[in-house]
């Protein structure tokens, strides 16, 4: 079996989560098995269990990628640039490209109704929301040009970005429109950030 690391696995896992999730989309969540998505995608359940600890992984296989993104937002970010004001530039570079960590993905629609209709997914998301605020507390704690509360910042940042794209989630299940949803979307973004900069920056600096 391929290891994770190495580029056999990370093809055999994008497909498992392929598979996956065109299954969760047509006929629900709780009505797909681990063995269906096995065999579909030409693998043993062992080898589904090796790429992804979870069912719900399967569908939220990008996640883990947010929190290596927090990361790198903290560490790389230049001198002269603070947090929150990196995390601006970062989440409305994500809504610009309409990535699907943004929520604005086209075709995004069956994903957010799937996750919608199961509470094993959206408890699973809310896990996914507190390993990426312990990431962040962590950089930001680990960081010496970074002077305020690193709990407290970690998790007010992640919570305005929670309300952001909980409001544009509902926006289109609602069926709006997808250029509206997206200038609203990097309204509320601009909006929550102006809000954090003048809470948190000033103790960064």
């Amino acid at each position: 079996m391929p290891k994770r690391g190495d580029r056999g696995g990370a093809r055999t896992r994008a497909r498992i989560a392929e598979v996956a999730t065109e299954l969760f989309l047509e006929r629900g969540f709780e009505e797909v098995t681990i063995s269906e998505v096995a065999a579909a995608a030409g693998v043993s359940k062992v080898t589904v269990f090796a790429h992804f600890d979870r069912k719900e992984d399967l569908l939220f296989d990008r996640l883990p990628g947010a929190v290596e993104l927090v990361r790198t937002v903290v560490r790389e970010r230049p001198d002269d640039i603070d947090p929150v004001e990196a995390f601006r530039r970062q989440a409305l570079a994500l809504a610009a490209e309409r990535h699907a960590l943004s929520g604005l993905a086209p075709g995004a629609d069956a994903f957010l109704r799937t996750v919608r209709a199961s509470p094993a997914l959206l408890s699973r998301l809310r896990d996914f929301e507190y390993e990426i605020e312990s990431a962040l507390a962590a950089e930001l704690e680990a960081d010496a040009r970074f002077h305020g509360d690193s709990a407290l910042s970690a998790a007010l940042l992640v919570a305005a970005y929670r309300t952001v794209a909980v409001e544009t989630a509902r926006a289109r299940l609602a069926g709006g429109d997808l250029d509206e949803v997206s200038a609203a979307h990097q309204d509320r973004l601009e909006r929550a950030f102006t809000l954090l900069s003048a809470g948190l920056s000033p103790r960064s600096r």
